[in-house]
């Protein structure tokens, strides 16, 4: 079970503040749970102490290791040595399979581009009437991502991060993502109020709320259950 903590403060921000001071992780790295507002009282406790609660539970296995504290990554990144042997292995697989892959599933010329960078495997995809790679918001891009996963992995003890993209769509998407960010922050911090956005998978997620972690009138946290977990931005 994921670890969730009940924190207190004077307002929302400070609860926050100190429950991720209790877990020694960052915002980015737990979602967050409003138990009682400041703005929620009753007319016999409004002569009692001001108290907000929240609930912070740490994510459970968001890209591979963000609910772990900065000293875990360290010494998981230390111990995460792959042989060049079988990364060379787990190139040769991906290609042979999206050589097969893309013959039988188009007509078109395409260019992959597979290069071996820090112990992973990147994968650019170039050429005409690409969508189709890409799908909607990434849905097929994604899925054929963890496909390659899985073969650069077979019978591989350490984990190999496979990155696909095709047609530089990953940068795009971020700038698109980080402007509608800052577009709803905006929004939030004018009217007082909290939006939920869309459901995103977690790698889209995390964009927003990295963009976010830093602004100083909203904070955000996500809801829901995969496929459909939702990032919602608060006014702090």
């Amino acid at each position: 079970m994921p670890k969730s903590i009940i924190s207190e403060g004077k307002t929302t921000n400070e609860a926050i503040e100190n429950g991720l001071k209790e877990l020694n992780v960052s915002k980015n790295m737990v979602d967050i749970k409003i138990l009682e507002n400041e703005e929620k009282r009753s007319f016999f406790s409004i002569l009692a102490p001001r108290v907000v609660k929240v609930e912070l539970t740490l994510r459970e296995n968001q890209n591979g290791d963000d609910t772990k504290t900065i000293s875990e990554k360290v010494i998981k990144k230390e111990e995460r040595i792959i042989d060049i042997k079988d990364l060379e292995i787990a190139k040769s697989n991906i290609k042979e399979f999206l050589d097969n892959f893309l013959k039988k599933a188009t007509d078109k010329d395409y260019n992959c581009e597979i290069e071996i960078k820090d112990q992973n495997i990147e994968i650019n995809i170039t050429g005409d009437d690409s969508g189709f790679l890409i799908g909607y918001r990434g849905e097929v891009l994604n899925s054929l991502q963890t496909i390659l996963s899985s073969i650069a992995n077979k019978n591989n003890n350490l984990k190999i991060k496979v990155i696909l993209d095709i047609e530089n769509y990953r940068e795009k998407r971020k700038g698109v993502l980080e402007a509608l960010a800052v577009k709803v922050a905006k929004t939030v911090t004018k009217t007082g109020k909290s939006i939920t956005l869309e459901p995103m998978g977690a790698y889209e997620r995390k964009i927003i709320h990295s963009k976010l972690q830093d602004n100083k009138y909203v904070t955000t946290h996500s809801i829901g259950e995969e496929p459909n977990r939702k990032v919602v931005i608060s006014k702090k």
